[in-house]
């Protein structure tokens, strides 16, 4: 299972990567065409497309190396163990949360199907609404392993032999 998640962490950056890219780069082309007097105006509509998927994919790696931004002034104040209740409060609340974003994602997704995007017929407007509940899957994997660590760390759950 681990190596498996390996190859998933590896192919989100990539995805990530890719999707930021082509997102400057469909932005670039769209403003060149115009400067030229013929404007492509799918370029922008695309790169919305791909600003939402990097958006979610990036929040993930972001969420999982820890660069989230965090205000953590009135907690840093508290004892060792109200802050240990504090992340569990934090991993429980974003994890309903994740989970709630989910189940609407998917039904927003099922609703948006026949929808084309943009008007660009053929592609559907769920390429880009899919967008939240595969995120919110991926943050909520990830939610639950860094609360998994939390727990090994404070010793209420055993480790996992390796």
């Amino acid at each position: 299972m681990s190596r498996l998640y390996t190859y998933l962490l590896k192919g989100e950056a990539v995805l990530a990567a890719a999707f930021l890219i082509l997102m400057v780069g469909l932005i670039f082309l769209g403003g060149v065409a115009r400067l030229m007097h013929m404007p492509l105006n799918w370029t922008i509509d695309l790169a919305t497309c791909f600003f939402a998927w990097g958006c979610f994919l990036c929040a993930d790696i972001a969420w999982r190396s820890d660069a989230m931004m965090s205000v953590d002034l009135a907690v840093a104040r508290l004892p060792e163990q109200a802050r240990r209740l504090v992340a569990y409060c934090n991993y429980a609340l974003i994890s309903a949360f994740l989970v709630y974003l989910i189940y609407t994602g998917v039904q927003l997704a099922w609703v948006s199907r026949a929808r084309s995007f943009q008007g660009i017929p053929g592609i559907s407007y769920s390429w880009v609404t899919m967008s939240l509940p595969v995120g919110a899957a991926l943050l909520l994997v990830t939610t639950v392993l860094k609360l998994r660590r939390t727990l090994q760390a404070d010793g209420l759950i055993g480790r996992r032999p390796a």
